[in-house]
């Protein structure tokens, strides 16, 4: 299996770079978006998975998939304020890292991409590689709105 990689365009976030890591590199601020609401909309847009739950910690998010058991997301190394790493854990088909840059612009504004590298076989890229960037490029999208103070 070879590493596919997968990076979003570069996003601006109204916000200073030191606030966009604090809250990006601790897993509980996501805690609060992730309510059934949040969960039935992720269920009816993935259509086969269904998420019962998630659990989340200051480094790690855990989703509990019907028919699949947990599967989640752990940061494995923070360089304060500028880099997080990521790496999926639990019943994940494959192994993945992502990566969040973040760089200062002003003051009062960052710039912050998406990197994802993910172990496919030749067929799981034939199938993921394109529903890989497309959710890579959708975070990105998503992270811009998060409430950063």
């Amino acid at each position: 299996m070879s590493a596919s990689k997968y990076v979003s365009e570069v996003k601006t976030i109204a916000h200073s770079q030191q606030s966009v890591y604090e809250y990006l590199s601790d897993f509980k601020n996501l805690s609060t978006f992730f309510n059934e609401y949040t969960l039935a909309q992720i269920s009816q847009q993935t259509q086969k998975i269904q998420i019962n739950s998630v659990n989340c910690d200051s480094d790690s998010v855990v989703f509990n998939v019907s028919q699949m058991g947990d599967a989640g997301l752990q940061i494995i190394e923070r360089e304060s304020p500028k880099m997080i790493k990521i790496t999926g854990t639990g019943k994940i088909p494959f192994e993945i890292y992502l990566w969040i840059q973040i760089l200062p612009v002003t003051p009062y504004q960052c710039k912050f991409r998406l990197t994802l590298h993910a172990h496919l076989n030749v067929m799981m890229k034939m199938m993921a590689g394109k529903k890989l960037q497309e959710g890579v490029d959708k975070i990105a999208e998503a992270l811009t709105r998060f409430p950063y103070h």
